[in-house]
Protein backbone atom coordinates (compact mmCIF):
# COMPACT_ATOMS: atom_id res chain seq x y z
CA UNK A 1 0.00 0.00 0.00
CA UNK A 2 1.22 3.50 -0.84
CA UNK A 3 1.40 5.75 2.24
CA UNK A 4 1.66 9.56 2.34
CA UNK A 5 3.42 10.86 5.46
CA UNK A 6 3.19 14.48 6.57
CA UNK A 7 6.09 15.43 8.87
CA UNK A 8 5.05 18.95 9.84
CA UNK A 9 8.15 19.92 11.83
CA UNK A 10 7.68 23.55 10.69
CA UNK A 11 3.89 23.60 10.38
CA UNK A 12 1.78 23.59 7.24
CA UNK A 13 -0.06 26.05 5.01
CA UNK A 14 -1.81 25.67 1.68
CA UNK A 15 1.18 26.82 -0.36
CA UNK A 16 3.62 24.76 1.73
CA UNK A 17 1.52 21.68 0.95
CA UNK A 18 1.54 22.41 -2.80
CA UNK A 19 5.32 22.98 -2.70
CA UNK A 20 5.86 19.60 -1.04
CA UNK A 21 3.55 17.87 -3.55
CA UNK A 22 5.43 19.34 -6.52
CA UNK A 23 8.73 18.41 -4.82
CA UNK A 24 7.38 14.84 -4.53
CA UNK A 25 6.92 14.75 -8.29
CA UNK A 26 3.52 16.23 -9.16
CA UNK A 27 4.00 17.97 -12.53
CA UNK A 28 3.24 21.69 -12.21
CA UNK A 29 2.05 21.81 -15.83
CA UNK A 30 -0.49 19.09 -15.03
CA UNK A 31 -1.53 20.93 -11.86
CA UNK A 32 -2.00 24.21 -13.76
CA UNK A 33 -4.03 22.40 -16.42
CA UNK A 34 -6.33 20.75 -13.85
CA UNK A 35 -6.76 24.00 -11.90
CA UNK A 36 -7.73 25.67 -15.17
CA UNK A 37 -10.89 23.54 -15.08
CA UNK A 38 -12.18 25.82 -12.30
CA UNK A 39 -12.79 28.50 -14.95
CA UNK A 40 -11.48 31.03 -12.43
CA UNK A 41 -9.65 33.98 -13.96
CA UNK A 42 -7.02 36.22 -12.43
CA UNK A 43 -4.30 33.89 -11.13
CA UNK A 44 -0.92 32.41 -12.05
CA UNK A 45 0.92 29.52 -10.36
CA UNK A 46 4.70 29.53 -9.97
CA UNK A 47 7.12 27.00 -8.44
CA UNK A 48 10.83 27.50 -7.78
CA UNK A 49 13.57 25.73 -5.88
CA UNK A 50 14.82 27.35 -2.67
CA UNK A 51 16.99 26.42 0.30
CA UNK A 52 16.26 26.74 4.02
CA UNK A 53 18.76 25.58 6.66
CA UNK A 54 20.69 23.66 4.01
CA UNK A 55 17.62 21.75 2.76
CA UNK A 56 16.44 22.28 -0.82
CA UNK A 57 12.70 22.31 -1.40
CA UNK A 58 10.03 23.93 -3.57
CA UNK A 59 8.29 27.24 -3.00
CA UNK A 60 4.90 27.65 -4.66
CA UNK A 61 3.42 31.10 -5.21
CA UNK A 62 -0.08 31.93 -6.39
CA UNK A 63 0.01 35.36 -7.97
CA UNK A 64 -3.29 37.18 -8.37
CA UNK A 65 -3.44 39.08 -11.66
CA UNK A 66 -6.82 40.57 -10.73
CA UNK A 67 -7.20 42.03 -7.23
CA UNK A 68 -10.59 41.14 -5.85
CA UNK A 69 -12.29 42.49 -2.74
CA UNK A 70 -14.96 39.81 -2.67
CA UNK A 71 -15.96 38.04 0.53
CA UNK A 72 -17.33 34.70 -0.58
CA UNK A 73 -19.78 32.47 1.27
CA UNK A 74 -19.63 28.66 1.24
CA UNK A 75 -22.37 28.61 -1.43
CA UNK A 76 -20.19 30.80 -3.72
CA UNK A 77 -17.22 28.45 -3.31
CA UNK A 78 -19.47 25.44 -3.97
CA UNK A 79 -20.78 27.06 -7.15
CA UNK A 80 -17.22 27.54 -8.51
CA UNK A 81 -16.17 23.97 -7.66
CA UNK A 82 -19.34 22.14 -8.71
CA UNK A 83 -19.47 24.13 -11.96
CA UNK A 84 -15.94 23.03 -12.90
CA UNK A 85 -15.01 20.06 -15.09
CA UNK A 86 -12.76 18.55 -12.38
CA UNK A 87 -13.21 14.85 -11.44
CA UNK A 88 -16.00 14.22 -8.92
CA UNK A 89 -13.53 12.91 -6.32
CA UNK A 90 -11.57 16.19 -6.49
CA UNK A 91 -14.76 18.28 -6.18
CA UNK A 92 -15.90 16.32 -3.12
CA UNK A 93 -12.53 16.47 -1.39
CA UNK A 94 -12.19 20.22 -2.07
CA UNK A 95 -15.61 20.89 -0.55
CA UNK A 96 -14.78 18.71 2.49
CA UNK A 97 -11.75 20.92 3.19
CA UNK A 98 -13.76 24.13 2.74
CA UNK A 99 -16.53 22.71 4.94
CA UNK A 100 -13.98 21.98 7.68
CA UNK A 101 -12.88 25.65 7.65
CA UNK A 102 -16.47 26.97 7.47
CA UNK A 103 -17.55 24.80 10.43
CA UNK A 104 -14.63 26.07 12.52
CA UNK A 105 -15.26 29.73 11.61
CA UNK A 106 -18.97 29.35 12.44
CA UNK A 107 -18.09 27.87 15.86
CA UNK A 108 -15.53 30.59 16.62
CA UNK A 109 -17.82 33.49 15.62
CA UNK A 110 -21.05 31.94 16.95
CA UNK A 111 -22.91 32.13 13.63
CA UNK A 112 -24.60 29.72 11.20
CA UNK A 113 -22.36 28.06 8.62
CA UNK A 114 -24.25 29.83 5.78
CA UNK A 115 -23.31 33.20 7.29
CA UNK A 116 -19.56 32.55 7.29
CA UNK A 117 -17.64 35.03 5.14
CA UNK A 118 -14.45 33.61 3.67
CA UNK A 119 -12.00 36.52 3.92
CA UNK A 120 -8.44 35.28 3.39
CA UNK A 121 -9.75 31.82 2.44
CA UNK A 122 -12.14 33.31 -0.12
CA UNK A 123 -9.25 34.85 -2.02
CA UNK A 124 -8.21 33.19 -5.26
CA UNK A 125 -4.92 31.90 -3.85
CA UNK A 126 -6.68 29.91 -1.11
CA UNK A 127 -9.13 28.38 -3.60
CA UNK A 128 -6.09 27.35 -5.68
CA UNK A 129 -4.33 25.97 -2.56
CA UNK A 130 -7.31 23.86 -1.46
CA UNK A 131 -8.44 22.57 -4.85
CA UNK A 132 -4.75 22.03 -5.72
CA UNK A 133 -4.37 19.89 -2.57
CA UNK A 134 -7.33 17.75 -3.67
CA UNK A 135 -5.92 17.38 -7.20
CA UNK A 136 -2.49 16.31 -5.89
CA UNK A 137 -3.98 13.84 -3.42
CA UNK A 138 -6.20 12.32 -6.10
CA UNK A 139 -3.18 12.01 -8.43
CA UNK A 140 -0.95 10.29 -5.82
CA UNK A 141 -3.50 7.49 -5.29
CA UNK A 142 -2.36 6.69 -1.74
CA UNK A 143 -4.02 4.19 0.57
CA UNK A 144 -3.44 5.99 3.87
CA UNK A 145 -2.16 9.35 5.15
CA UNK A 146 -0.08 9.52 8.34
CA UNK A 147 0.25 12.94 9.99
CA UNK A 148 3.03 13.50 12.53
CA UNK A 149 2.94 16.00 15.40
CA UNK A 150 2.19 19.44 13.91
CA UNK A 151 4.11 22.60 14.86
CA UNK A 152 1.63 25.47 15.33
CA UNK A 153 4.11 28.27 16.10
CA UNK A 154 3.63 31.08 18.60
CA UNK A 155 3.18 34.81 19.09
CA UNK A 156 0.45 36.71 17.25
CA UNK A 157 -0.85 36.91 13.68
CA UNK A 158 -2.72 39.70 11.87
CA UNK A 159 -5.93 38.90 9.99
CA UNK A 160 -9.22 40.55 8.96
CA UNK A 161 -10.44 40.34 12.56
CA UNK A 162 -7.33 42.10 13.93
CA UNK A 163 -4.41 40.73 15.93
CA UNK A 164 -5.03 37.15 17.07
CA UNK A 165 -2.98 34.71 19.16
CA UNK A 166 -1.24 31.78 17.46
CA UNK A 167 -2.74 29.31 16.85
CA UNK A 168 -5.61 31.37 15.46
CA UNK A 169 -8.95 30.30 17.00
CA UNK A 170 -10.10 28.71 13.72
CA UNK A 171 -6.84 26.74 13.45
CA UNK A 172 -7.21 25.52 17.05
CA UNK A 173 -10.78 24.42 16.28
CA UNK A 174 -9.78 22.56 13.09
CA UNK A 175 -6.69 20.87 14.56
CA UNK A 176 -8.59 19.34 17.53
CA UNK A 177 -7.74 15.67 18.02
CA UNK A 178 -4.43 15.93 16.11
CA UNK A 179 -1.14 15.81 18.08
CA UNK A 180 0.47 19.27 18.05
CA UNK A 181 3.28 21.27 19.60
CA UNK A 182 3.66 25.03 20.03
CA UNK A 183 6.38 27.63 20.45
CA UNK A 184 8.97 26.12 18.09
CA UNK A 185 8.90 29.41 16.18
CA UNK A 186 7.50 32.85 17.04
CA UNK A 187 5.02 33.16 14.17
CA UNK A 188 2.00 31.37 12.68
CA UNK A 189 3.48 28.08 11.42
CA UNK A 190 0.15 26.37 10.70
CA UNK A 191 -2.71 28.19 8.98
CA UNK A 192 -6.42 27.25 8.99
CA UNK A 193 -6.04 26.04 5.37
CA UNK A 194 -3.05 23.85 6.26
CA UNK A 195 -4.82 22.47 9.34
CA UNK A 196 -7.96 21.68 7.30
CA UNK A 197 -5.94 19.82 4.64
CA UNK A 198 -4.35 17.62 7.34
CA UNK A 199 -7.61 17.10 9.20
CA UNK A 200 -9.48 15.94 6.09
CA UNK A 201 -6.70 13.89 4.45
CA UNK A 202 -5.24 12.31 7.59
CA UNK A 203 -6.16 8.72 8.44
CA UNK A 204 -3.53 8.17 11.18
CA UNK A 205 -2.04 10.74 13.54
CA UNK A 206 1.13 10.60 15.63
CA UNK A 207 4.46 8.83 15.19
CA UNK A 208 5.36 7.60 11.71
CA UNK A 209 6.65 4.02 11.85
CA UNK A 210 6.83 0.84 9.73
CA UNK A 211 7.16 2.59 6.38
CA UNK A 212 9.76 2.35 3.63
CA UNK A 213 10.68 5.79 2.31
CA UNK A 214 10.50 5.96 -1.47
CA UNK A 215 10.22 9.71 -2.14
CA UNK A 216 10.59 12.89 -0.11
CA UNK A 217 9.43 16.43 -0.78
CA UNK A 218 10.00 19.69 1.09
Amino acid sequence: MKVLCYDCFSGISGDMNLGAMIDLGIDILYLRSELGKLNLNGWELFAEKAQRHGITGTIVTVRQTVHEHTHRHLSDIEKIISGSSLPEAVKQLSMKIFMKIATAEAAVHGIDIEEVHFHEVGAIDSIIDIVGAAICFNTLKVGTVIVSEVELGGGFANCDHGKLPVPAPATAEIIKGIPVRTGGVDFEATTPTGAAILSVLGTEFGTVSHVKIEKTGY
